[in-house]
């Protein structure tokens, strides 16, 4: 399950955004170990977004998730990657009041061998993208 650092949950209080590093395959291939994530703690969640959240059951753990659907009481949020678990399959729908915010960008760290100017400019190129809100998340709730 993705953990992430406590600098989202500080940024959360005052500032519009705030960063995420993170750790663990839940959310592959949107996101990978070491990626940095903009996070935005405005804005409303709509399903298809990734989202920071606090885990239901161990709330000082925070974890990055897919919201895949409104339902009674918050949100069933999934992990991208189906193998890994640690979603709403193990515990339930999320409270509104543990969604943190919804991931904006994804920041790729460069890799220690990239040395030289062809791989340090294929790096800049692909580095930072846009995490956008896959809107097929609801489709793939209904075929399980």
């Amino acid at each position: 399950m993705p953990e992430l650092s406590q600098e989202t949950e500080r940024g959360r209080a005052g500032r519009p955004f705030g960063w995420a590093e993170v750790t663990g395959p839940s959310m592959v291939p949107t996101l990978y170990h070491g990626d940095l994530l903009v996070v935005s703690h405005r804005g409303r969640t709509r399903p298809g977004d990734v989202v920071v959240l606090r885990h239901p059951f161990q709330q000082d753990l925070l974890v990055v998730k897919r919201a895949a659907e409104r339902r009674d009481g918050g949100w069933w949020v999934l992990a991208d990657n189906p193998f890994a678990g640690g979603d709403s399959t193990d515990y339930g729908v999320v409270p509104d009041e543990l969604i943190l915010g919804r991931v904006r960008l994804r920041v790729r760290p460069r890799k220690p061998g990239q040395r030289s100017p062809f791989a340090r400019l294929r790096w800049a190129l692909s580095a930072v993208r846009p995490v956008l809100a896959d809107r097929s998340a609801s489709r793939r709730l209904r075929a399980r």
